[in-house]
């Protein structure tokens, strides 16, 4: 864990840079110390969800603050109503970062802080998430043509507010935050503090963890990559014959690198272990496979493998 200042200090981002900023405490600490440490280099996105009635509220405060800093702000409103099958969170998610994409930056910050990825590691964990969820949130991500930085992971949220109010800066707060029907709020409100009361070293010793699982994550995909480069000769997606050659293991994690790489989906456990199934029995050239994977479906066509989302 370090201070919000040691953080930004080891932030060596390119730029211009652009910060996602909600108003909210975290990001409106991160917009402070970069604007102050580029100026004339930084500009802030906020996204208007459209959810609750303070939005245009948010909004407001964020073109005001903006303007104190000196800096240019674009406004991008999203439809984050949830669909069939989606929780609100996910659904908010989604249209952001699809937000953030249209804007055409190569680098935006996101004001992520150590509390988010311990909550991100145990909401993952009460989902029965692999390691690529477990890992939680990384320092860079590239998406959709934009790399998104992290440079807060390591400083706490109290800390955040701590210096905020010291500094006599102004932010807001959300109300949906309060909201004990997201489990992300009740992780936070209810499950933290009975963890950290009965851990005190919680934070320290998780974060830890979360750098081994990451580190181990990184390890499968350097052998996805290995295999998907046997397996897949592109513009065709994965041989069915060179799959059954690897072990099931290999199978499901070069499938689900496949299908993460190319098409930003996940397959559930149950569907990945049908497929898998699928995959073994099909020695006939008749044997046909149309199975739902992740977001959309998987297809075998001729020997390969393709997912298309209908």
């Amino acid at each position: 864990m370090c201070s919000i200042e040691q953080a930004i200090a080891a932030f060596s981002p390119s730029l211009p840079l652009v910060i996602a900023y909600s108003g909210g405490a975290d990001s409106t600490a991160l917009l402070w110390h970069c604007a102050r440490k580029w100026p004339g280099q930084i500009s802030a996105v906020h996204v208007h969800h459209g959810l609750q009635e303070a939005a245009d509220g948010f909004q407001r405060h964020c073109e005001n603050y903006c303007t104190r800093l000196g800096i240019g702000l674009t406004v991008l409103p999203v439809n984050a109503q949830a669909q069939n099958g989606q929780s609100p969170e996910d659904a908010a998610r989604i249209a952001r970062y699809a937000a953030f994409a249209s804007l055409g930056a190569p680098f935006i910050a996101l004001a992520h802080h150590a509390d988010d990825q311990i909550e991100t590691f145990l909401l993952a964990l009460s989902r029965g998430a692999g390691l690529p969820g477990l890992s939680a949130m990384p320092a860079a991500r590239q998406r959709q043509g934009v790399l998104y930085l992290r440079p807060l992971l390591q400083v706490g949220a109290q800390d955040i507010r701590d210096w905020l109010h010291a500094n006599g800066i102004g932010f807001v707060n959300d109300p949906s935050n309060q909201n004990l029907q997201f489990t992300r709020n009740r992780i936070r409100a209810q499950l933290l503090p009975s963890l950290r009361a009965t851990f005190p070293q919680l934070d320290q010793t998780l974060g830890r963890s979360l750098a081994h699982i990451a580190q181990a994550q990184v390890l499968l995909d350097e052998i996805a990559e290995t295999d998907f480069q046997t397996i897949c000769v592109p513009p065709q997606g994965p041989s069915i014959r060179a799959l059954q050659v690897l072990s099931k293991a290999r199978q499901g994690n070069v499938l689900r690198y496949w299908l993460r790489l190319h098409y930003q989906t996940t397959p559930s456990e149950a569907q990945l272990s049908e497929l898998l199934q699928q995959i073994a029995h099909c020695t006939t050239r008749g044997h046909q496979i149309h199975l739902k994977l992740g977001r959309g479906y998987v297809k075998r066509e001729g020997n390969t493998l393709s997912w298309y989302n209908p």
